[in-house]
C-alpha cells in the first residue's frame, strides 16, 4: 500500500515540503463545498492536532464522483503539491491532484459531527472517540509521557524489568484485588485444598503493584523500575479510579528516603518540563479548551523548590487553618483529595512531599522511624492533582519486618521469599509509584481519569 506522509512534519514553511508533491492519509473532520465548485476538507491522521486543508475543485472530471461521497468520517488518500496558504490559522494546504476514497462514512449515523461533544458522549462511543480533538492530544501526550518515563529512567542507569501481572502476594494488604481462577463457581471444590484443582493450585491474582517484586531484582541490579498494568478491586466510581492502571515504580538499593524523595521531585520536574518543551500544541489546546491554570501549574512544578512537610506539621496546619473540609482531619487519617490541593495551592502554592505517616496508616514493607509511630513514607503532592506518587523506604531490619507483619495479620509463611530477601544481604532500599493516568491528569487538566486511558475499567463497565 502506499504510504503518507505523517501531517504535523508538513506545517511551517521550514519543513521542506512547500512546493513539492506529497501523499498523505487521513480521516475527514469537516467538508465545505463552495459555489465556485471548490471543496474545502480538513484532513487529520492523529499525528497532531492540526488538521491539513486540502484543495480539490471540480474542473478535474475525476472529482465528479469521488467528491460527492466525501464526508466527515470517511477517510481517504490524498496526493498533490503542497503550498503556503493565504488563509488564517494555516501555514500551509494541499491543492489535491489525485483522492483515493479509502472508506466512506455514512453522515446520518457518524456520531462526531464539528462541535463538542461531552466526555460522557464519548465514552458511549469509545471506539471513535480517539478521532476527537480532546481525545486523540491525551493520547500523543500519554505516549510522550510514557516515553519519558523510560527515558528518565534510563538515563540514570536504571534496569527495566517485567514483574508478573498474576500474582501470589497482595502487597497493599488491603483486600481489593481481582481473584484469578479456572473454577467454575457453580461447581467449587466438594472437600479438601479447595485449590487443589485450580490452574496454579494456589490463590492467584491481578498485581496491585510490582513493587514486592522489583525488590527482588533492586537487592541483585540495584537500580530497577517496572512500568506496566495493575488491578485494584476497589467499588469507587469517582473521576479519581480506575479498576486497572498503568504504574511506574522504580526500586532503588542504597537509597534512604532522602534519596527517594529526591528521586520522585526529579522525576515530576522532568515529566512537567517535557509537556511544557515537546508538547506545546497540545498543552495549548488544554490551557485553551480544559484547563485555563495548567500551564502555570506546570512551570510551578519544574522550576519551584518542592516543601518537604511531615505528616504531623500538615494535620496541625490543616486543623488549625479554619478551613470547612468535607472530611475531618485528625492525626492518624488518610489525608483526602481536598487536603491536599489546600497544601498545595493554598498554603506552599508549590508542590510539596509529605514525609513520615503514621505507622497504623501503611503497609507492612515500610521503614518503622525511631519514634515507633511513624514509618518512612512519603507523598508526592501537585497543585490542581493532589497525590501524584506514593512511596517509602522499605524495611529492611529482620526483626523489625517480622513484627510489622505480626501486627498487620499477614503470615511470613505467605513470604517468605520476602523475609529471605532480609536474611541474606539486606541493605537500605526505597522506592515509589507513580500513576500514569494521574500524571496525564496533572499535565493536561483533563477532570476524569477516564478520558486519559484507552479503555477505561470501572465498576459496570469493561468494553472492548
Amino acid at each position: 500500500m502506499e504510504k503518507g506522509i505523517r501531517i504535523a512534519d508538513l506545517f511551517g514553511t521550514e519543513s521542506g515540503f512547500v512546493g513539492k508533491k506529497v501523499v498523505v492519509q487521513g480521516w475527514v473532520r469537516t467538508k465545505r463545498d463552495s459555489k465556485a465548485g471548490i471543496s474545502f476538507i480538513e484532513l487529520n491522521d492523529g499525528s497532531c492536532l492540526r488538521s491539513l486543508q486540502v484543495i480539490a475543485g471540480l474542473e478535474r472530471p475525476e472529482y465528479a464522483e469521488v467528491l460527492p461521497k466525501i464526508t466527515t468520517g470517511s477517510s481517504l488518500l490524498v496526493e498533490g503539491e503542497l503550498t503556503s496558504s493565504p488563509g488564517k490559522g494555516q501555514s500551509v494546504e494541499l491543492q489535491a491532484d489525485r483522492i483515493q476514497l479509502y472508506g466512506w462514512a455514512d453522515p446520518a449515523v457518524y456520531p462526531l459531527q464539528k462541535k463538542r461533544h461531552s466526555f460522557e458522549f464519548l465514552r458511549q462511543i469509545a471506539h471513535l472517540r480517539p478521532r476527537t480533538n480532546t481525545l486523540g492530544a491525551a493520547a500523543r501526550v500519554r505516549n510522550r509521557m510514557s516515553f519519558g518515563l523510560h527515558r528518565f529512567f534510563q538515563e540514570r542507569g536504571f534496569h527495566y524489568i517485567n514483574t508478573p501481572i498474576i500474582t501470589a502476594s497482595d502487597c497493599e494488604g488491603a483486600g481489593e484485588i481481582f481473584r484469578v481462577t479456572t473454577l467454575d463457581p457453580a461447581q467449587p471444590p466438594a472437600d479438601g485444598n479447595p485449590y487443589e484443582s485450580d490452574f496454579f493450585a494456589r490463590p492467584a491474582f491481578l498485581t496491585v503493584s510490582g513493587q514486592l517484586q522489583a525488590e527482588i531484582y533492586a537487592l541483585a541490579l540495584g537500580l530497577v523500575y517496572t512500568f506496566g498494568p495493575t488491578f485494584r478491586a476497589e467499588n469507587s466510581n469517582t473521576s479519581r479510579h480506575l479498576a486497572e492502571f498503568w504504574m511506574v515504580e522504580p526500586e532503588m538499593a542504597f537509597y534512604d528516603l532522602e534519596d527517594n524523595l529526591r528521586l520522585a521531585q526529579d522525576c515530576i520536574k522532568e515529566m512537567a518540563r517535557i509537556m511544557l518543551n515537546e508538547c506545546a500544541e497540545d498543552l495549548e489546546f488544554f490551557a485553551r479548551f480544559i484547563e485555563p491554570e495548567v500551564r502555570s501549574r506546570l512551570e510551578t512544578v519544574a522550576e519551584s523548590p518542592f516543601e518537604i512537610v511531615p505528616y504531623t506539621d500538615a494535620v496541625d496546619i490543616l486543623k488549625k487553618s479554619g478551613e470547612k473540609f468535607a472530611f475531618p482531619v485528625e492525626w492518624g487519617g488518610d489525608l483526602q483529595a481536598e487536603h491536599e490541593r489546600y497544601l498545595t495551592e493554598k498554603v506552599f502554592k508549590r508542590p510539596v512531599g509529605l514525609i513520615n505517616f503514621p505507622r497504623s496508616l501503611k503497609p507492612f514493607y515500610m521503614r518503622v522511624n525511631d519514634d515507633e509511630k511513624t514509618v518512612a513514607a512519603m507523598d508526592i503532592l501537585v497543585p490542581g492533582t493532589g497525590e501524584i506518587i506514593g512511596g517509602s523506604q522499605r524495611e529492611e531490619r529482620l526483626d523489625v519486618l517480622l513484627e510489622q507483619m505480626k501486627i498487620k495479620g499477614i503470615s511470613p509463611d505467605d513470604y517468605k521469599w520476602y523475609v529471605e530477601l532480609r536474611e541474606f544481604g539486606s541493605v537500605p532500599h526505597s522506592g515509589f509509584g507513580l500513576g500514569l493516568e494521574r500524571l496525564v491528569q496533572f499535565v493536561t487538566g483533563i477532570p476524569n481519569i477516564r478520558e486519559v486511558i484507552p479503555f477505561p475499567r470501572t465498576p459496570g463497565h469493561a468494553e472492548f
